[in-house]
């Protein structure tokens, strides 16, 4: 049987420290998080490569490395009530509710919400529910959220979204602009967000991220 545990110390020296990615909940929550428990059983052997990992068509879970660096630039804190948008299979939440005070798992796909819930289920992770729903629309019932992070590419962050990020909150997301991509990191401030470039990374774009078509004339 594999050592996934020697894998995940491996993935955490090898591909989170390197990254500047030193907090210790972060370092901690990603060294307890059983990463091949949220892919198919079959393709375990691959959870712990350095990048990103195929769950449906357009759909990935994020190499180790950009969601380490995703969790760090937006500062995450143990009284953070967190929106995890198109959460896949759930392994990013799970990560997030080791932090946070809890998480909502929005999840688009109805199979990968319900693998989320399995997998969320088997670690334990009481504090994240798994929501399914179009993850362009958020998820209002449970708003507002300190922390809106994203899981995927986006053109544009939705105003279904913004109007759910509470003032002062804070926000996530890999902007892509054709197979080039950067994370920037976002600050609410009197119903606006202000966005900064964080860092480079890559992702599926998902649907319903896109930007409005411009007519011309």
């Amino acid at each position: 049987m594999p050592d996934f545990l020697s894998r995940r110390v491996m993935m955490v020296d090898t591909q989170v420290r390197p990254s500047d990615v030193t907090k210790f909940p972060i370092i901690d929550a990603m060294l307890r998080m059983p990463r091949e428990q949220f892919v198919p059983a079959d393709k375990a052997e691959a959870a712990y490569m350095g990048e990103n990992f195929d769950l449906a068509p357009g759909r990935v879970l994020l190499e180790p490395r950009t969601l380490a660096k995703m969790i760090d630039a937006i500062d995450l804190r143990d009284t953070d009530l967190v929106l995890d948008v198109a959460c896949g299979t759930g392994y990013s939440s799970a990560v997030m509710g080791w932090i946070a005070e809890a998480v909502v798992a929005l999840e688009g796909d109805e199979a990968l919400a319900t693998e989320a819930q399995a997998a969320l289920s088997a670690v334990a992770a009481d504090n994240v529910i798994v929501v399914h729903g179009a993850p362009e629309n958020g998820h209002a019932a449970n708003a507002p959220y300190d922390v809106i992070i994203v899981q995927g590419g986006v053109e544009t962050f939705p105003d279904a979204l913004v109007a759910q990020l509470k003032d002062g909150g804070r926000a996530a997301a890999i902007f892509m602009q054709g197979a080039l991509g950067v994370v920037r990191v976002g600050f609410k401030r009197d119903g606006r967000i202000a966005w900064r470039d964080a860092f480079n990374a890559g992702a599926p774009a998902l649907a319903g991220f896109e930007k409005a078509a411009e007519f011309t004339f």
